[in-house]
């Protein structure tokens, strides 16, 4: 049962990462973009890594792909906010 609940939580990530690449192509402007691809990209790293967390069955690597799963959203949080700044400031000038 874990195991099947583990496939899903994995299935259901790449889904996530695959709306989020098809809101790249679709969406009309950067700032929209950039909101499905955060937004989706981490939602599904986040069901990915209690996937493979469930299916190890180990504390320390659990705890270890949290880690970097935050480390992660802080640095596509950043990185979206750089680049919506940057742009913002091109468009004005």
């Amino acid at each position: 049962m874990l195991d099947l609940m583990a496939l899903l939580l994995i299935l259901s990530g790449i889904t996530f990462f695959f709306l989020g690449a098809i809101g790249l192509l679709r969406l009309p402007d950067l700032h929209a973009r950039l909101h499905a691809l955060t937004k989706a990209d981490n939602l599904g790293l986040g069901l990915l890594i209690v996937g493979v967390a469930l299916l190890h069955g180990s504390l320390l690597v659990a705890l270890k792909l949290l880690l970097i799963w935050l480390l992660v959203l802080l640095g596509s949080a950043t990185s979206a906010h750089l680049i919506s700044q940057y742009a913002l400031r091109r468009s004005r000038s």
